[in-house]
This record gives structure tokens, sequence and C-alpha cells, in this order.
């Protein structure tokens, strides 16, 4: 069997972007047989994808994402052409925003921000089938 591939893809900077990256993300899920973290996944990348729409926008720059297969889970990417880091804050309980990167760090094994060559930073999580069950006797067997 050959070796899963990284699947990378651009997306404009708009909202609609973040459920077709979704859709993409599963898919590659499915195909890897890692649809046990399909959930914790598809959440980080929102959380990701939507951070870079809203905060890492350049005029005529795209977004790019990458799925990554690993051993015993998935390491997601996203780039952006911006300079601006994500900083994470906990927010108070009435606020609309900011739990983004909160949730990001319970649902990862890690998760940080790198520059890029050239223009900007990619943030990146790191999710494992084992840190996502690990409260299960038996964790699923998802890998690869």
């Amino acid at each position: 069997m050959s070796q899963p591939v990284t699947v990378v893809r651009r997306w404009r900077q708009t909202a609609r972007s973040v459920g077709h990256a979704r859709a993409a993300l599963r898919a590659a899920l499915a195909g890897w047989g890692l649809g046990c973290i399909e959930d914790a996944a598809s959440l980080v990348l929102s959380e990701l994808l939507t951070n870079a729409v809203r905060h890492g926008r350049v005029p005529g720059r795209e977004i790019e994402t990458r799925y990554i297969p690993m051993s015993d889970g998935l390491r997601i990417e996203v780039h952006d052409a911006s300079e601006v880091r994500p900083l994470m804050a906990m927010s108070g309980e009435d606020a609309t925003g900011g739990w983004g990167l909160p949730v990001v760090d319970v649902l990862t094994e890690r998760w940080g921000v790198t520059a890029r060559k050239g223009p900007g930073k990619f943030v990146w999580a790191e999710l494992t089938a084992r840190a996502l069950h690990d409260d299960e006797e038996e964790p699923p067997n998802c890998s690869p």
C-alpha cells in the first residue's frame, strides 16, 4: 500500500471557504482511515481557517491548507500572508469570539505558529487518536 499523500489546497479569503475546506478534510480523513478524529479535526480546522480569514487577510492573496497524515493522526496547517500572529486569550462568558485557540489547545496534542519563507506565517496543529480518546480503555485503531 502506498504512503498517504499530503493534501494541499488554496482558498479564497471568505467565510465560505471554511466549509469547503472541511469537506476536503473529511474526504482526506476517510481515504486515510482516520475517521475516528474527523469531528475534532474539523473543529480545529474551522477555528484555524476562520482566524486566517478574519485576521490574516492580505489583499490579492489566498489562504493555503495542508492536511498531513501522521503515523497516529493528522497535522493541519493553515498558511496566510499576514505577519499578524494569533493570540490565545480566554474571553468572558458573554464574548462572541476569542474561544478558537483555547479550543484548539484542548483538542490537539500540540499546536503552534511558524514563520514562512516569504511573507506571512502558518498555524499548525497535530491531533492523534490516542490523545483524543485517552479516557477510553481501548482507543480506536485509527492510523493511516
